[in-house]
């Protein structure tokens, strides 16, 4: 049975909280962080799948509005996805309003920083339209599904960059960041994503990163031969508590147990022995 990346993580933070979610059922109430972090995933998706078309696009002639070619491209996505997410939007108590401040900022600085690296490809290169676009490095594609027979896991990486013929995954994350390094489920995810591409294109893939949206930092991991064994053994683990159905004790850090969204449910030991009771 293959699991999804995305149940590394979350086993790593709490086994109970997994348990509940998917043996159980239980949805997680609605948070204003969980909404912005799915409309930004829903915009950046988008940001890295109009990257043909706005580097095509560019010319001799309007080369010094490159910032402003993926500006307004960019503007007039947000605001549709943030209209189309006005249910969600309100059901944590923001209106639109609220959703396009909080969201833009990000958003201008990959316009940014995209439009840069162009201008700078264009300046050393001196290419345009079509031929910029096959010669440009990197290349970035999003939201690819992968899957690994060998790992037993499934999952859509966020974006990946091709260097010719190295690929390096990346983890878009919101929320808080480590001090140093990386929260140990965004590692796991991380690394599985990338042992999972050197499977697909029999190449080694030798690093990641994790890009902390919220702090605008780009983390980096170096991938090394142990890992493949640490995320089989968890693999291993999951595959066993999914089977079993063996509810798992509380998590020992009460501090991750204060904005989980499952609290409500994982602390009523009523409610959860009804449900225990239903699927045994």
């Amino acid at each position: 049975m293959k699991i999804s990346v995305s149940m590394l993580s979350t086993y790593l933070y709490c086994p109970r909280k997994l348990f509940l979610q998917k043996i159980l059922q239980i949805e997680e109430m609605p948070k204003e962080s969980i909404v912005l972090g799915s409309i930004r995933h829903e915009i950046y998706d988008y940001i890295n799948k109009a990257e043909e078309s706005l580097v095509k696009s560019i010319t001799k002639g309007n080369i010094a509005g490159i910032k402003d070619i993926y500006t307004s491209s960019y503007k007039r996505k947000v605001r549709q996805i943030i209209i189309s997410n006005r249910p969600r939007i309100r059901e944590v108590n923001m209106d639109i309003v609220d959703a396009f401040r909080k969201t833009w900022p990000f958003i201008t600085a990959e316009a940014e920083e995209r439009s840069s690296n162009i201008l700078n490809f264009i300046k050393e290169h001196n290419v345009y339209g079509n031929e910029l676009w096959e010669k440009l490095s990197p290349k970035i594609i999003s939201e690819l599904s992968i899957e690994s027979d060998t790992l037993q896991l499934r999952g859509i990486v966020d974006k990946i960059e091709i260097y010719g013929n190295e690929y390096v995954p990346i983890e878009l994350k919101t929320g808080k960041m480590p001090k140093e390094g990386l929260w140990p489920g965004h590692k796991i995810q991380i690394a599985a994503y990338a042992l999972m591409l050197e499977e697909m294109h029999q190449k080694p893939v030798k690093e990641g990163f994790v890009h902390y949206l919220d702090h605008k930092e780009k983390r980096h991991i170096a991938i090394n031969p142990f890992m493949k064994e640490e995320i089989i053994s968890l693999v291993k683990e999951i595959q066993e508590l999914l089977e079993k159905k063996s509810l798992p004790g509380y998590c020992s850090n009460k501090n991750k147990c204060l904005n989980c969204g499952v609290k409500g449910t994982c602390y009523n030991e009523q409610e959860v022995d009804v449900l225990m009771s239903e699927i045994i």
